[in-house]
């Protein structure tokens, strides 16, 4: 699994632009979004990996893909901080860390976009989990 990666401007609209060039695709995604002072990051998820890439470049936006595993936390202090430091002590950098399920029992999966997806695999290996994009997920998905 990929995550797409878009810098942007921190303006309004900028979220809206994208996903609504990956949208008239009818490409169904995740969306996440964090601005900071004048500059932005987008980052998408989605089944159609293909179409993603296609929608973005055929927009002429520029992206980076960015490599995903996604693992479980329990909903505690200091588990965030667990993760990371085992990735660090793997010489793993972290480029994208959302999580995009919770479970009744406290527990979150959490999706890790990583430059070194096999040592990031090898060092949370006992918190790996499958998880896909739920059908349901319609946030990215032309309405025509």
């Amino acid at each position: 699994m990929q995550s797409f990666i878009v810098e942007a401007t921190n303006r309004p609209g900028e979220l809206a632009r994208v996903a609504n060039a990956i949208a008239e695709r009818g490409i169904n995604i995740e969306a996440f979004s964090l601005g900071y002072g004048t500059h932005g990051v987008l980052a998408f998820l989605g089944h159609d990996e293909k179409g993603l890439k296609s929608a973005l470049n055929a927009e002429g936006i520029t992206f980076k893909e960015v490599p995903l595993l996604t693992i479980w936390l329990d909903d505690m202090p200091g588990t965030v901080a667990k993760a990371a430091s085992r990735l660090a002590d793997a010489g793993v950098n972290i480029e994208f860390f959302a999580p995009v399920e919770f479970t009744a029992d406290r527990r979150a999966t959490v999706a890790i976009g990583v430059d070194k997806i096999d040592a990031a695999r090898t060092a949370l290996s006992d918190q790996l989990v499958d998880w896909m994009i739920p059908e349901t997920a319609l946030a990215g998905s032309a309405t025509r």
